[in-house]
């Protein structure tokens, strides 16, 4: 999987795995006639992913179980493309992963009498307007008089590049995130809504602020050490050496020319080290609750590449002891 790839996947399964984000996304950008009939438990995350291996460079997924009003159980499945260009084909993988996931359903429920259903949505925050048609139909070579006969099925489209900055979401903590995907790959504008970036984290809690700015500095090419030192100044500035010296890794990691002075500053694998702890820590706490003494001492005597392989097991784990299936 190529470095940029890394970030995007890691990003996107965090802002999806937060029940409550994803449900304000969800509520959002799905049609009112399904959004109105939802109900108003959170919507349940369901561990895994049906992405094909050669494809999860390009593509993150999260399938939410959810009730209606009605007391039905349904299924939403959000498919982020993070490609720079809209994917024709993304209907036909929307099909075979939405049947991975009823093949996984009715192997948990083989007395079955009718499916769930399930509806797709697709998020895309690719530079290039998207202008592939949102039906599987019209992937079908056939008759015109067939076509009442065969499968078919639309899928809903999140285009962040088409929706003003402001409107990404009317919950504020959302729209950060949402932002910082828009901007990720629009490296022109990057240096044009620095102010507003600065004014939406703001409005985000301690340990959004440092997810966001850690996939700020991974992927915004524009941005050098004097602008990642402003923004963090004007949102928390009690956190700027913190921040920086935690940033190591992500800066090595950036082929960015523009950070090479930094990273002679800032001590190379102690910082890597430092973030890498820090950051599982973070999201183990975040995805179970209390860290037990012996996952702590675990994260404290490993070395960087079993920190790295950890913090990509967190989002399809089910047990802390899932995360950790490697020896320190």
């Amino acid at each position: 999987m190529s470095k940029i790839a890394h970030p995007h996947d890691r990003f996107l399964k965090l802002l999806l795995s937060d029940p409550e984000r994803a449900a304000h996304l969800l509520r959002e950008r799905l049609p009112v006639e399904i959004s109105e009939l939802l109900s108003d438990e959170l919507p349940e995350l369901v561990v895994g992913s049906f992405v094909d291996q050669e494809l999860q460079e390009y593509l993150t997924d999260r399938l939410f179980r959810v009730r209606t009003v009605h007391g039905q159980e349904a299924f939403l499945y959000a498919l982020v493309d993070h490609k720079s260009y809209p994917d024709g084909f993304v209907a036909w993988q929307l099909l075979r992963y939405m049947v991975r996931a009823l093949e996984q359903w009715e192997r948990e429920n083989p007395k079955w009498k009718r499916l769930p259903a399930i509806v797709p949505l697709v998020v895309y925050h690719g530079a290039d307007t998207w202008r592939i048609p949102n039906n599987f139909l019209a992937l079908v070579d056939a008759p015109t008089g067939w076509r009442p006969y065969l499968l078919d099925f639309k899928f809903s489209l999140f285009d962040l590049g088409h929706i003003e900055d402001h409107r990404l979401s009317k919950q504020p903590h959302l729209r950060a995130w949402l932002l910082a995907a828009k901007y990720a790959t629009r490296d022109g504008k990057q240096l044009e809504i620095k102010d507003f970036l600065v004014e939406v984290l703001t409005e985000v809690p301690s340990d959004d602020f440092m997810i966001i700015m850690r996939y700020v500095v991974e992927t915004y090419r524009n941005y050098d050490e004097k602008d990642i030192r402003e923004i963090i100044r004007r949102v928390r500035p009690e956190e700027e050496e913190k921040m920086m010296s935690q940033f190591a890794q992500s800066v090595i990691e950036n082929t960015n020319p523009k950070w090479t002075q930094m990273v002679r500053q800032e001590g190379e694998q102690k910082g890597r080290r430092e973030e890498g702890v820090s950051m599982l820590t973070r999201l183990l706490q975040r995805r179970f609750g209390t860290m037990p003494d012996w996952a702590n001492e675990k994260i404290a005597k490993a070395e960087l590449s079993s920190l790295e392989d950890w913090s990509l097991r967190i989002f399809d784990a089910q047990s802390l002891d899932e995360v950790f299936l490697d020896k320190v």
